[in-house]
């Protein structure tokens, strides 16, 4: 049975923010010579990782509820900055959309089962909501449908 992770995208502000903050991370490491994979590191490796990678996502909890989901690609052993053995979460760089879910914030990862999972609204386009007039944006920002 494949399984879904859910973490707390701490420190991001919306969709829009953790993408661009991904880009930079991915520009980042393909200029250091670390290859074009998006890796979100971790200290432990997820228990049901082999459920996990049999097609599961990451799910993101952003402002108190899930918000985006990334399609997980596998995972490999990585160190921390400071050196500290850790593993990292293979992301696929798409970001989904998904309908917001309240989640209350916890420390780690959740596993969440597949009835459980929101569904999908769509690929995250920053430009397109870039372009929407600033009040409309906030009001569906504030709704949590951006």
């Amino acid at each position: 049975m494949t399984v879904h992770l859910v973490k707390l995208a701490v420190g991001i502000e919306d969709v829009e923010h953790l993408a661009r903050v991904q880009k930079a991370r991915l520009e980042a490491a393909v200029r250091a010579g670390k290859g074009a994979s998006l890796r979100h590191v971790t200290r432990h490796r997820p228990k049901r990782a082999d459920e996990i990678a049999a097609g599961g996502s990451l799910y993101w909890v952003i402002g108190g509820a899930i918000a985006a989901r990334q399609r997980v690609l596998g995972f490999e052993e990585a160190a921390k900055t400071d050196g500290t053995p850790a593993y990292a979460i293979l992301l696929d760089p798409m970001l989904f959309r998904t309908a917001a879910r309240p989640f209350r914030p916890f420390q780690g990862w959740r596993y969440l089962p597949p009835e459980r999972i929101p569904p999908d609204m769509g690929t995250v386009d920053a430009a397109s909501v870039a372009a929407l007039p600033t009040d409309l944006r906030r009001e569906l920002k504030a709704l949590g449908l951006i």
